[in-house]
């Protein structure tokens, strides 16, 4: 490609799957101006549709040709001044009707990060990914979907043992030069601003825009009223200050509609959930240890 800049960085942002809801892109958005300045180019969900869509569907039957391979590499963008180029789109990794297959979350993840890594082969390549609580993400994801298809996937896949430890673990073995970067779906209110700073690459302590709007969207008018009087003064308390306080304030006025899920699906019991809550904390566990993996954390 002509004009591309030495080492550009690329950034993949793959969702998981209810756990963004556009949220990224919209932060994107809301922070051009840093971005912009910082040499950061986005892209949202139309430009995986219209790219990487093709290439990673081909992977069904063959690996991807030299010309599918150049075609996604010549959406790097080439300005002189970009340095770091972000595609979000929660389907990079799979789409609805493979995020649950072949006993695994995103049987297809690794090898689709690995024609990424063919395609971005002289770049930075990073993947980052939230992950969520199997006990709340699969009946989720199993509502979804058609009744006939759910009933496929019950039937055909292990539920038990289902963790993201195993999707990492291919990832890392397909395209072991990826960087890749998790953090809690769970824990987002409180380090929103962290997530964004570090998708854009930006410095630890750059300003962000609507940092903390979706905490306080989760709040009583009381609680909303205090936030916002921390946030008022933030400049006299450090981050983790502030955000001892306002994990204090969630704690104590939260609207519970609005932090509470109605999980539908039938026989999907507490015990369900208990048991997926303890192997998913043994998951984070392994996987703030694992090479070339970072967990971000409130």
């Amino acid at each position: 490609m002509q004009g591309l800049e030495p080492n550009m960085q690329v950034a993949i942002h793959a969702g998981a799957a209810f756990t963004d809801e556009g949220r990224l892109l919209r932060s994107l958005q809301a922070n051009r101006d840093i971005l912009t300045q910082d040499g950061v180019a986005f892209f949202g969900p139309r430009r995986y549709r219209q790219v990487f869509k093709p290439a990673f569907q081909a992977l069904n039957t063959r690996p991807p040709l030299p010309d599918e391979i150049e075609s996604i590499r010549d959406n790097l963008p080439i300005q002189p001044k970009v340095k770091r180029a972000i595609f979000t789109s929660e389907d990079f990794i799979g789409e609805k009707d493979v995020v649950l297959a072949d006993g695994q979350f995103y049987p297809s993840a690794g090898k689709r990060l690995s024609v990424l890594e063919e395609s971005f082969r002289d770049c930075q390549l990073e993947l980052f990914l939230a992950l969520r609580n199997p006990g709340s993400f699969v009946p989720k994801h199993l509502m979804s979907l058609p009744e006939q298809s759910r009933e496929d996937v019950v039937r055909n896949n292990d539920l038990s043992h289902l963790s993201w430890v195993e999707m990492i673990k291919d990832v890392r073995d397909f395209a072991p030069g990826v960087q890749i970067t998790l953090w809690c779906n769970e824990d987002i209110p409180l380090m929103w601003g962290d997530i964004v700073r570090s998708v854009g690459g930006l410095a630890t302590d750059a300003t962000i825009k609507g940092e903390y709007d979706l905490l306080i969207s989760l709040l009583t008018e009381e609680g909303q009223s205090q936030a916002q009087a921390i946030l008022d003064q933030v400049s006299t308390l450090s981050q983790a200050e502030t955000r001892d306080i306002l994990a204090d304030i969630l704690a104590n006025h939260a609207q519970l509609d609005k932090m509470e899920e109605e999980l539908e699906l039938p026989g999907w019991s507490d015990e369900i959930i208990d048991a997926f809550s303890e192997l998913y904390e043994q998951d984070l566990a392994g996987l703030e240890t694992m090479a070339g993996v970072k967990v971000l954390k409130p």
